[in-house]
């Protein structure tokens, strides 16, 4: 599976939340609202989508299987996200 486009929205909330990625693969699977947020140590690292359950707990809707997924895809929406003009 390729990575075909990464959009990135940055946020200027003031807060942890720097952004939004979109990504798509493959032109034809998109995935919206991927979360770009910064820790207290000033990292940023990406938090995929999320639904609350009837227990109040979050749980992802989509994400990764395997580590080496993960860090390839937050690579390249961090790499994105810093290639974003702010505004």
């Amino acid at each position: 599976m390729e990575v075909t486009e990464v959009r990135v929205r940055k946020m200027e909330t003031g807060g942890n939340l720097k952004g939004f990625a979109t990504i798509t693969f493959d032109n034809c699977f998109v995935v919206h609202n991927i979360k770009i947020i910064e820790d207290k140590d000033s990292v940023l690292f990406i938090a995929m989508p999320a639904s609350k359950t009837r227990t109040g707990e979050y749980r992802d809707i989509v994400h990764p299987i395997n580590s080496e997924f993960r860090n390839s895809l937050q690579a390249k929406i961090l790499e994105a996200f810093a290639n974003t003009p702010d505004g």
